[in-house]
């Protein structure tokens, strides 16, 4: 999951198919929800997971801004990024209260 956001925040913005106006921001939301439950799934604890998503979402939406990719930084991408990350982890938190013991 991890080099699937390498390329999808990181591709050049030639790269980036066009879409109707707000489908970034679902891609952003399910892309970063996708980071959390796999990371989750790796064993990563919620809280080093949580932040260094939040992190990574940081530094996404800056390198996206401030180097040649020639895309555009978003407080409202980071902001889908935010919602992904919060909404996977709740997801991992219910079905691991739903899971039978053993």
């Amino acid at each position: 999951m991890v080099l699937v956001s390498l390329a999808v925040l990181f591709a050049p913005a030639s790269d980036v198919p066009t879409a109707p106006p707000g489908v970034d921001k679902v891609v952003h939301a399910l892309l970063f929800l996708a980071l959390a439950l796999t990371g989750r799934w790796a064993g990563i604890g919620q809280a080093l997971l949580g932040g260094a998503l939040v992190g990574y979402a940081v530094v996404s939406e800056l390198a996206q801004g401030l180097t040649p990719l020639a895309r555009t930084m978003s407080v409202a991408d980071w902001l889908a990024d935010v919602v992904g990350i919060l909404a996977g982890l709740l997801l991992w938190r219910l079905t691991e209260r739903g899971a039978p013991p053993g």
